[in-house]
């Protein structure tokens, strides 16, 4: 991937803006935005967030926004309160982001009205508890118009460490992602990743459902399988979660799996 320093309006001349959309702000729908007002120059960074106050300063605080700014691009930062009870919103705040809550509990719920508030016309997402590797997003924004892109996944498995996942849940990413490309004809190699960056206007496009943390590779599905737009997977480092894991393996899995033969026969 190039990286080359791209001034505002080469990123800006090649951004697909979308078609309106309802934004949601305090509770209440608002007029959808024009599709002009879909910022070209800003990247909107997207963590849901449930109970991360060990971690969400940090993780905030990792974000390269001078590598950013040199490549020509503003940030905005999106946290997504799924209901925390601690002091996650007031850290997040105080760190500079826009905290957005969101009261429907469900990895997926955060996920789809984080993507109803963002602005800009490039998302990255992550999660909020400094599992994954913020330095790597400007240069994965940049592959979007370099390589001419519409969407990139992260692979957490290949350059991952031992201890950092356990067993149990690598063989059930293991599984879950083979059984998506047998079904699905699916590119990529980690249908689990909760690292995506892709143009905005995808969105529109778009038929996003899943609340829980299926959504993960419903999203993957609709960009490779189902609207077949230029995809790229990149290998990551994965990192030691900071907090309490939410994840409920066994629940989790099922439904994910669930989803996929659900998917798979409609």
């Amino acid at each position: 991937m190039s990286t080359a320093t791209r001034k505002p309006e080469q990123i800006s001349a090649r951004a697909e803006t979308a078609s309106a959309r309802a934004i949601h702000a305090n509770g209440a729908t608002q007029a959808p935005v024009a599709a002009a007002l879909r910022e070209p120059d800003l990247v909107s960074i997207i963590m849901p967030a449930l109970n991360e106050e060990a971690a969400i300063g940090e993780t905030i605080a990792s974000v390269p926004l001078d590598e950013f700014e040199k490549r020509g691009l503003r940030v905005e930062i999106v946290i997504v309160d799924n209901g925390s009870t601690d002091r996650t919103a007031e850290i997040a705040t105080a760190s500079g982001a826009r905290v957005i809550a969101e009261a429907k509990r469900g990895y997926g719920n955060a996920y789809r009205r984080g993507f109803k508030e963002a602005h800009g016309a490039f998302i990255c997402t992550m999660d909020a508890d400094s599992t994954y590797p913020s330095e790597v997003m400007p240069e994965l924004v940049s592959s979007l118009h370099d390589d001419e892109l519409d969407f990139i996944n992260t692979n957490r498995l290949t350059l991952m460490t031992n201890g950092v996942m356990s067993k149990r849940n690598r063989i059930g990413n293991a599984f879950l992602t083979g059984f998506t490309r047998i079904l699905f004809r699916h590119p990529f190699k980690d249908s689990q990743s909760g690292m995506w960056v892709f143009r905005a206007e995808l969105l529109d496009r778009m038929n996003l459902k899943a609340g829980g943390m299926a959504l993960s590779q419903e999203i993957k599905l609709e960009a490779g399988s189902r609207l077949k737009v230029r995809c790229a997977e990149v290998p990551i480092k994965y990192s030691y979660r900071v907090g309490d894991s939410k994840l409920n393996v066994w629940r989790d899995g099922i439904i994910n799996l669930l989803h996929l033969a659900r998917r798979r026969l409609s």
